[in-house]
């Protein structure tokens, strides 16, 4: 398909991060953007900020006629919008190209220089740190980022389309659709086993993604993994190395070694180790594309984060409030040691929203272990997103299996009670559903 010669581009499930991004994307090359998602929010609003009809109703009627145009039209859909939303049966019906994101991100990166960012924790940060150090060594990028980056208050970045800087998704396979020159593979925990049924076949899609390297490209990935690359770790033998760690008013502190020289006295601001490695990761990656070494390090001090991925909501003497979309329990388990590393005295209260009940089922005891490390925990019921309820797999059975005399299940509008009747300094919200809206109430009233 040459999307060169589409003018309209429609969106099920526009207010997705990622396909919000695309959105975007095309709008800014002069296309004919709308789109359907099921509730506003924040993203959708941002949308129609720029021009973007967005329309709630999955009605045949909200559909303008410009986007029914067989010959002139593509319809972009992301697998969280269910196979009988009406929208999408009559697009399919109607003869009319259908094609997943995924798709459409590698028709229109294939042929940029193409930086893709893989695993199942840390794309996101990993990639946002990329494109920033990218854009501050001087490249014009277009970036497509998982999240709302702090430094360009956007998950969307355009300053050229030569070179493009993307998550690699494997949810539902996606990353198979992308054509890297620099490739990064940050982990390869089981997860999503609704969609490969076991660890080996995540693993094994894994391997497949890297074998889609356009011919010449270069593959990084954290040390231990099984897979042939240039490695990245922490204090190990890594071809990029960090040693020498120190935290210095709430800042890391570090050393350097690459194949491209030591670099001494880094700084990065983001809390935990694994923030670190997502540092590192894209360190190489813009190293192994030749980008000047000097501005790089100096960029990976600016770099002010995420939202939701450890981010600093209240940061005071006497109470510190950060948000989370950590959802995994390696990446609850990341949240805890950052937690612990810099605040290793304190009490910590944890408001977790389990998402997915197939996750949960998949992963209770991890859960139920990690969890049970900090102070308090209080449990939301499980987000369902795309999936049905599982008999017995509930917020009420997971919390049986954490191990901690402060546990509590409790409602939404039970979340601001809960914080303030705590003693707790630390105080975290977890979650990949929609938590996430509750930050600003919470931080509100703890800010009164």
């Amino acid at each position: 398909m040459n999307i060169n010669n589409i003018h309209n581009i429609y969106f099920l499930g526009i207010g997705g991060i990622g396909m919000s991004g695309l959105a975007r994307y095309f709008k800014v090359l002069g296309k004919n953007v709308a789109g359907y998602d099921k509730t506003p929010s924040k993203i959708t609003d941002g949308l129609r900020e720029v021009g973007i009809a967005v329309y709630f109703e999955d009605e045949l009627s909200k559909i303008p006629e410009a986007f029914k145009e067989v010959e002139n039209t593509l319809v972009v859909y992301t697998p969280a919008v269910p196979k009988d939303n009406v929208q999408y049966q009559f697009f399919e019906a109607s003869g009319i190209a259908i094609k997943k994101r995924a798709e459409v991100l590698g028709i229109i990166t294939k042929d940029t220089f193409c930086y893709a960012v893989a695993g199942t924790h840390g794309k996101t940060t990993t990639s946002a740190i990329l494109a920033h150090i990218l854009k501050e060594s001087g490249q014009d990028i277009t970036a497509f980022l998982g999240g709302v980056s702090e430094n360009f208050n956007s998950n969307f970045i355009i300053d050229g389309t030569d070179v493009s800087v993307v998550e690699a998704d494997e949810f539902d396979r996606s990353f198979l659709s992308l054509s890297p020159d620099v490739a990064c593979i940050t982990s390869i925990d089981a997860d999503h086993l609704d969609i490969y049924g076991e660890a080996a076949e995540l693993e094994r899609t894994f391997k497949e993604f890297t074998t889609k390297l356009k011919p010449g490209g270069k593959l990084i990935v954290r040390n231990g993994l099984s897979l042939q690359g240039l490695t990245y770790g922490i204090e190990d033998e890594s071809d990029y190395c960090i040693r020498n760690i120190r935290i210095q008013n709430a800042t890391y502190c570090f050393d350097m070694v690459t194949p491209k020289g030591e670099f001494f006295d880094v700084k990065f601001n983001k809390p935990g180790q694994h923030n670190l490695l997502n540092a590192l990761a894209a360190f190489a990656m813009a190293v192994e594309s030749g980008n000047p070494t000097s501005r790089l390090v100096e960029a990976l001090s600016t770099f002010k984060g995420v939202e939701r991925r450890f981010s600093y909501q209240i940061k005071s003497e006497n109470l510190v409030y950060v948000d989370d979309y950590a959802h995994h329990p390696t990446e609850i388990e990341a949240v805890f040691q950052a937690v612990k590393e810099m605040y290793p005295n304190e009490e910590t209260l944890v408001i977790f929203q389990p998402h997915l009940f197939s996750r949960t089922k998949d992963f209770a005891d991890d859960f139920g272990r990690v969890l049970s490390k900090f102070s308090e925990v209080a449990l939301l019921d499980i987000y369902p997103a795309r999936e049905k309820p599982i008999d017995g797999v509930t917020s009420d059975w997971l919390l049986g299996k954490i191990a901690n005399k402060n546990k509590k299940k409790i409602t939404k509008e039970e979340i601001i009670g809960t914080v303030k009747a705590s003693k707790a300094k630390v105080v975290l919200t977890l979650g990949a559903g929609d938590i996430g809206q509750e930050v600003a109430n919470l931080k509100a009233a703890l800010l009164v």
